[in-house]
């Protein structure tokens, strides 16, 4: 299928839209919609709403609506497949093609099993021209999470790190705040926020008493929290504990008083042990999954670090580097020592931007 220039300037238009919903949608994907007339004029527009509400295509007519734009024989560009099943909303694609549309241009393809291809084919049945494909890389990269736990079963794991030019992360006495600039602190928040959970470790917990919820960002959702602890060490007057989020904390040997006592602050316990008395991550990232969970967002020490890319865990690096040299200190993970260089966890770049007087490096593990 070839697309024109028109085509190509409404879908990305879309996928503006649907960018703004980055930290609302959750668990749902984000989507965005443009619907045009035969002269190329916009008629109406929107984006997916939070969970429970209106999808980008209903937005986009009750807009046209609003408006008083007529849609019979207009376009429209949608970034995900129309659902077509009833779940808290009814199925857009029938919108779509009860509004009189004659034409959508999709993105890409839905990879939830209860649409995956059927929105396209109700359109078709009921007369409305369909092509697939355009600027599919970038509506797949702004769900990825989504894309992950439909086809998987987990979420997208995404691990973030701070850390000097020589790979250090704090120094030998513990102290790391701040090895980067501000703008890459108020980026990462950016990054939790789009996130539907933020993952760290008891030792964080222990070590920083963090908050780790996003305050640098304008978001109308906080992550859930979730906790790897083994022995519910936890404490119940952590900072971690706000009433504007969920925390889970997964364990390894269950404690009916400290769970009791955590439960009293709201959290959520899990116990899933593997063999060697630790929590099982593989299990707890098929829990999460199942929990619709989409990106797990990581925040933790070298320890949790390196157990996650050692299991095979870990998608992607989000690491931001400052231009400073810390020299013996503490580094990023605990992997190796490796005997061989092809012991080494091959990743490729996947985006490198300067935020402030710092690099980020977007990082893939190569599978």
């Amino acid at each position: 299928m070839t697309f024109s220039a028109h085509d190509i300037t409404h879908m990305t238009r879309a996928l503006a839209l649907a960018r703004e919903a980055l930290f609302l949608t959750s668990p749902n994907p984000r989507v965005g919609c443009v619907i045009v007339g035969a002269d190329g004029v916009e008629l109406g527009s929107g984006h997916t709403q939070r969970a429970g509400e209106a999808h980008a295509e209903v937005m986009a007519l009750r807009d046209a609506q609003t408006r008083n734009n007529p849609i019979k024989g207009a376009t429209a560009y949608v970034t995900l497949e129309p659902c077509s099943h009833q779940g808290r909303t009814g199925p857009c694609c029938d919108a779509l093609a009860a509004a009189g549309v004659a034409r959508v241009v999709v993105s890409v393809l839905d990879p939830n099993p209860l649409v995956s291809g059927q929105g396209i084919a109700r359109l078709r049945d009921a007369g409305v021209q369909v092509d697939v494909g355009l600027l599919s890389t970038q509506a797949h990269e702004l769900n990825i999470g989504f894309f992950k736990r439909m086809t998987h079963g987990t979420p997208w794991v995404r691990m973030k790190i701070a850390a000097s030019l020589d790979g250090q992360t704090a120094l030998e006495n513990g102290v790391s705040q701040w090895i980067t600039s501000a703008p890459a602190r108020d980026d990462g928040h950016a990054w939790r926020a789009r996130a539907c959970a933020v993952l760290t470790g008891i030792g964080t917990v222990v070590e920083d008493d963090p908050q780790l919820d996003v305050r640098a960002v304008t978001t109308q959702r906080q992550p859930t929290l979730v906790v790897m602890d083994s022995q519910l060490e936890t404490p119940p007057t952590a900072k971690l504990f706000t009433p504007q989020r969920p925390v889970w904390i997964y364990c390894a040997l269950d404690n009916a008083e400290r769970r009791q006592a955590l439960e009293a602050k709201g959290a959520q316990v899990v116990c899933l042990p593997n063999d060697s008395g630790k929590v099982d991550l593989a299990a707890m990232l098929k829990d999460l999954g199942q929990k619709q969970i989409n990106e797990v967002h990581v925040e933790a020490g070298h320890k949790l670090n390196g157990s996650l890319l050692r299991e095979g865990l870990v998608d992607e690096l989000l690491t931001y580097l400052a231009p400073k040299l810390m020299g013996q200190a503490r580094g990023m993970t605990n992997l190796g020592p490796f005997t061989s260089l092809d012991d080494a966890k091959a990743l490729s770049f996947h985006e490198v931007t300067q935020i402030g007087p710092d690099l980020r490096i977007l990082a893939r593990l190569s599978r």
